[in-house]
């Protein structure tokens, strides 16, 4: 069959999908409002370059829960605290299970995977085996020592270029040290040189990962087409996925070669521990599985953690006495130049509320991962029908004026005053989720961005390149499955 036979058959079929799907739908007046389709690609043409954006626009117009048809796909958008809370808390067990998107079905990763896994018993049992190993509060505390140092080389790196006037890329210093951080948690070694300014290959392979998955992909709206892979996303993720596999293929394989010489071995890392699960417990975890935990952990541990200190210190330079606000507080509590240390934090209420107005405004995850329903459910006298994908765009709910006065005003004062955690209680902000499908790595990510943001205003003062002044400063959005700044942002340390 050629090509031409192919993309006319293809539009054959989804006129003919498009025309018995409104057929069933007529008549169907409970499910939630949302702007009128077009033939055959439906709403699709509203999303535009930044999803995030253009969906809470429309929420304005039709409201907290929106419907909209993506080709063949129902999709629901919420965006509002209280219509989140029904969906992540209230009805959390009907909108538990993922949206896949076809990207993940590169190196079936989806099928191994914590975060896209169904919640299932062997869903249970990888959250069970990664919370034990590496984010019980138990684990983080004994990791802490490791932390510390890391946030020290990165402190020191910036040293060397203070004292030589130069500018560094803040996103790739702080990728490299959360890099750092989770390979030795992982690895009991170091992936990146925490003393060079040199691109890492890692960071592109990781973004590309989150850029494909989360790109608009037509096979997801049309799965007729899922055989084609029309935009290439498919194939660009395993590639993506292959050099990371590798890697860890490596890492794991060095290992088991160093106990079959030697007969044990004295590391006591995360990756020990889930070799000695498979060895004693096959049938819980095996290579695949601790491969797909370790992409999910690099993608969630260094993308996110560094998209958030890039984007606070982007708006601490636009407002420079927020930064002195800051650095008074840290040597009132700390001692100026002092390092900070994780216990610390919890007397430092500024440096907290700077770190949540960071997430308010800039959510690591702007639509949080795709849900999925299973059957019809009905929400808020809606019907919300099944196999739709549902979004929850955390992004808009915290920019939604009926709560936040000055939504798009960064503000950090604001939470002096606010009594909101980010642990998936206050659904006004939930960055990271909320219910059984919270982000599991928030425990994490809670004690490393205020260390390092903090080490950084207590060790140095800041200023941008010569030329740039605070207010031209460029906030353009990068989207993917997380909002990373399109331009790196570069910044002179000098001392305090």
């Amino acid at each position: 069959m050629d090509q031409s036979t192919l993309v006319f058959g293809s539009i054959f079929a989804l006129s003919f999908l498009y025309i018995i799907a409104n057929i069933c739908n007529k008549g169907n007046n409970k499910v939630p409002p949302g702007p009128s389709p077009w033939p055959i690609i439906g709403n699709l043409h509203l999303l535009g370059a930044k999803p995030h954006a253009s969906l809470a626009n429309l929420a304005k117009i039709y409201g907290p829960i929106m419907s909209l048809k993506l080709g063949q796909i129902t999709t629901i958008v919420i965006s509002s605290s209280s219509m989140a809370k029904q969906v992540l808390k209230i009805q959390d067990q009907a909108f538990s299970t993922r949206f896949i998107p076809n990207a993940l079905q590169a190196h079936n990763h989806y099928k191994f995977s914590v975060a896209w896994l169904p919640v299932c018993p062997q869903w249970r049992t990888l959250r069970r085996i990664l919370n034990t190993n590496l984010l019980s509060s138990n684990r983080l505390d004994a990791n802490q020592h490791l932390r510390s140092q890391k946030v020290k080389q990165l402190i020191a790196y910036c040293d060397i270029c203070s004292l030589q006037g130069e500018a560094l890329d803040i996103g790739q210093v702080a990728f490299k040290t959360n890099l750092n951080l989770l390979s030795n948690t992982l690895f009991s070694k170091d992936l990146a040189d925490p003393f060079s300014d040199s691109k890492v290959e890692l960071k592109e392979v990781i973004w590309g990962v989150m850029a494909e998955v989360g790109k608009p992909n037509l096979v997801d709206f049309f799965p007729i087409l899922k055989k084609i892979d029309l935009q290439g996303i498919r194939r660009r993720t395993i590639i993506h996925f292959s050099k990371l596999f590798k890697l860890f293929d490596g890492l794991i394989n060095e290992r088991l070669e160093e106990k079959r010489r030697s007969g044990f071995t004295e590391k006591s890392d995360v990756l020990e521990m889930f070799l000695n699960i498979t060895e004693k417990n096959p049938e819980d975890i095996d290579h695949n599985h601790i491969k797909s935990m370790f992409l999910d952990l690099f993608g969630a541990g260094t993308d996110t953690t560094t998209s958030t200190l890039e984007w606070a210190m982007t708006e601490l330079l636009k407002q420079p006495e927020i930064i002195k606000k800051a650095q008074v507080e840290l040597a009132e509590t700390i001692g100026k130049g002092k390092p900070i240390e994780e216990t610390d934090v919890s007397r430092l209420p500024y440096l907290q509320c700077i770190i949540k107005e960071t997430l308010r405004l800039h959510p690591p995850i702007p639509l949080l991962l795709p849900r999925k329903v299973e059957q019809d459910v009905e929400l808020c006298d809606y019907i919300i029908p099944k196999g739709s994908q549902v979004l929850v765009n955390v992004w808009a709910i915290g920019r939604d004026s009926t709560f936040w006065k000055d939504p798009v005003v960064f503000k950090p004062e604001r939470f002096l005053s606010l009594d909101l955690d980010m642990q998936g209680q206050d659904f006004e902000l939930i960055p990271f989720g909320a219910g059984r499908r919270i982000c599991p790595g928030l425990p994490l990510a809670l004690r490393m961005i205020p260390v390092m943001l903090g080490s950084l205003l207590n060790s140095f003062n800041w200023k941008l390149e010569a030329g740039i002044e605070p207010q031209a400063l460029d906030m353009e959005e990068k989207f993917g499955i997380t909002l990373a700044k399109a331009r790196p942002l570069r910044a002179i340390p000098s001392p305090l």
